[in-house]
């Protein structure tokens, strides 16, 4: 009849060589045979190394040569990770943190590697938890047989990688806006047949973003050389990325040139996209022939005053470095 399971049954591991050293520390013990009756703990030796510093925290290293009794890994040798200099802290203190721990094979000049099986296991280590590690290490036997390259010339090679997993507090949320911040704005130009350079409005604000319109009065096609047109170009004017309510947005938006006679046609363009840092604004090359502007039936120009307008609805917004604020 089987006995009863261990208490601690050994995680799953990943074993795997590799010729690389461990980044981070590297512990070598020799005339291990005579070092062992010199270790504390009678039932259960252990050397603890210097502590070495990764990842802004202290970490030691931790060899039982004859295993973790607790963990019924009398037939292993067990080897662990753990943090020191814990009290410096902050109350309630957690790090979070994967790592490698390597046993080096002399003979043939490279290291075997364990991990926990599931690469992306992070080990969280705080007050109530402050080593992880592997008890089924290696066994006895193997790591004794000089045959392995583990113990040579009663010497072996330990070593250790931590990457300790930091949140930068950076991150961005999108979201539909309900309702959607809606602004408008209306700008006239006078004498706008003297115009040979574009013009630019003045700044208006929708939201927390300072927009702009900008009209070039004579521009001309690149597939149609004889026809001129008004070319309207709408733009956030400025972009801080200081503020973390100033990520990119997405805005649905209306340009108009106004007919003013009663009744009369405005002519018009409806559109919808993404502004940003590296995408400010968007133009209309061909929004209006003068020859359409021009027209006598119609009331686009009266006076010589051209009256543009925009209606913008702001529908999405991305809000960046929201990570440790609390929620609206």
């Amino acid at each position: 009849m089987a006995g009863p399971p261990p208490t601690n049954p050994a995680p799953e591991v990943t074993r795997f060589t590799r010729d690389l050293p461990p980044a981070h520390y590297i512990l070598k013990i020799e005339s291990l045979s005579k070092i062992i009756p010199m270790l504390p703990g009678e039932k259960e030796p252990k050397y603890d190394s210097e502590v070495f510093e990764c990842g802004g925290y202290k970490w030691k290293l931790s060899f039982y040569p004859s295993g973790r009794k607790e963990c019924d890994s009398a037939e292993n040798i067990s080897l662990y990770l753990s943090m020191e200099d814990t009290d410096s802290l902050p109350l309630c203190w957690e790090v979070n943190a994967t790592f490698k721990l390597f046993v080096l094979d002399q003979i043939r000049g490279e290291y075997l590697a364990l991990q926990d099986a599931d690469k992306g296991t992070i080990r969280r280590f705080h007050a109530m938890k402050t080593e992880w590690g592997f008890a089924q290490f290696l066994p006895s036997t193997k790591f004794n047989d000089a045959k392995s390259g583990y113990l040579v010339e009663d010497s072996c090679v330990f070593g250790a990688e931590v990457f300790v997993i930091k949140c930068t507090g950076k991150g961005e949320r999108i979201s539909i806006l309900s309702p959607p911040i809606t602004g408008y704005c209306r700008w006239e130009i006078g004498k706008f047949s003297a115009l040979n350079v574009e013009c630019l409005s003045k700044e208006f604000k929708v939201g927390e973003r300072k927009w702009e319109l900008k009209l070039y009065p004579k521009a001309v096609s690149a597939d149609n050389a004889d026809e001129s047109y008004i070319k309207l170009f709408l733009s956030v004017s400025c972009w801080d990325q200081t503020s973390p309510q100033k990520g990119k947005l997405y805005a649905k938006y209306t340009l108009r040139v106004r007919d003013r006679r009663t009744g009369g046609k405005h002519e018009e363009i409806t559109d919808s996209k993404w502004f940003s840092t590296s995408k400010r604004g968007y133009d209309y090359p061909k929004f209006l022939p003068l020859s359409t502007l021009k027209d006598q039936s119609r009331s686009l120009l009266a006076n010589d005053i051209l009256v543009v307008e925009v209606h913008i609805e702001i529908i999405s917004m991305v809000k960046i470095n929201f990570t440790n604020e609390k929620r609206e």
